[in-house]
């Protein structure tokens, strides 16, 4: 059954009113001091796959907290198990269905599993979810992170606002509090763990696309919404990419569609499994891809990564591992996006 998507902002919007205040009552709620942190629930009851790309840093951040503690996950959709499926600490995952309407049973029992463990302390993972907040208040836990935004955080931290820092930055100060050691720390990086042999078989697959020696540029053309570029821009971006470094093969990421703004004129991979993508990505030299997911997914698989943004705010969800760069489109030229490709290329 196909939900209208009017009633689905009708349900984000009630969500959102019913949901405006949880948290703010108890000033994020009350850490017990001294106490054991061995069962840890996050919460990110979203299916996108750049969101749950995004909870990385966070897991990571957790585990390197309470490197003892056993971690259960509530989600949305049915990719967070591929995911996180080399993190060790994780023990249980949760899944809301994609669509609720369409799987209003298993919707409900999701939501009733929240109670069904002890949890001793409780973390949502981003403070302007309102389906994260509500999930937080109903969870069986002792202790719970609601988070939200501290201007004082946004002044001395120029990253804050990056959507995968700044719950990491709201729970380092409020563990502060509460005897946690202080944690000045680089930032984690997306990371999905490829295992050298996914990386192995992601060089195999490039291989026998390219058949040379050469380094490779990834191209992902596709996006959603008003982030996709048009064909025109793509032809004209990778006419100039071609010219400026002609000693680098180009090749495309297709996406799920298997659709080419590029009207496949160059070589193109394709796959619907994610970590076989991720494998593929990580052996090349850089990637180059809008706003989205497998944007995300480049960088979590520490491909250095150009995100090109044009609609969302580029401080809030540019790729920011080692060698990646973002550009607002409406503000760079072709030529200046390429003369930043050179800069980090070492040209």
């Amino acid at each position: 059954m196909k939900v209208p998507k009017k009633l689905n902002a009708a349900r984000r919007s009630v969500m959102r009113g019913l949901t405006k205040n949880i948290g703010k009552s108890n000033a994020d709620a009350i850490l017990q001091k001294n106490i054991s942190i061995k069962k840890i629930l996050i919460s990110r009851p979203n299916h996108r796959l750049g969101n749950l790309l995004l909870l990385s840093p966070l897991v990571q951040e957790v585990i390197n907290t309470f490197p003892d503690a056993k971690i259960d996950l509530f989600v949305k959709g049915g990719i967070t198990p591929i995911i996180y499926k080399n993190y060790t600490n994780i023990d249980r995952i949760i899944q809301l269905p994609k669509k609720p309407f369409s799987n209003l049973f298993q919707y409900i029992k999701g939501w009733f599993q929240l109670k069904r463990r002890s949890y001793d302390l409780v973390i949502n993972s981003t403070y302007s979810s309102s389906s994260g907040r509500l999930s937080t208040k109903l969870a069986n836990g002792k202790n719970k992170f609601f988070g939200s935004f501290q201007q004082s955080l946004n002044e001395q931290f120029p990253d804050y606002i990056h959507n995968g820092k700044t719950t990491i930055y709201n729970l380092r100060e409020y563990l502060k509090e509460f005897g946690v050691p202080a944690n000045n720390q680089e930032m984690p990086v997306l990371d999905i763990k490829l295992t050298n042999l996914e990386r192995k078989d992601g060089k195999r697959k490039l291989q026998e696309l390219i058949k040379n020696d050469k380094k490779t540029i990834c191209l992902f053309t596709n996006a959603t919404g008003a982030k996709c570029y048009s064909e025109e821009w793509w032809h004209l971006f990778y006419e100039k990419l071609e010219n400026e470094f002609s000693e680098y093969n180009f090749v495309e990421l297709l996406p799920v569609e298997n659709i080419s703004k590029l009207n496949f004129k160059i070589p193109s991979f394709y796959s619907k499994d994610i970590r076989e993508m991720g494998g593929f990505i990580s052996n090349c030299e850089f990637f180059i891809a809008a706003d989205n997911g497998v944007m995300h997914l480049a960088s979590s698989v520490n491909t250095p990564t150009l995100g090109l943004f044009m609609v969302t705010e580029k401080k809030i969800y540019e790729p920011y591992n080692n060698g990646s760069l973002s550009v607002d489109t409406n503000q760079s030229s072709y030529e200046e996006i390429i003369n930043l490709l050179k800069k980090n290329l070492g040209f």
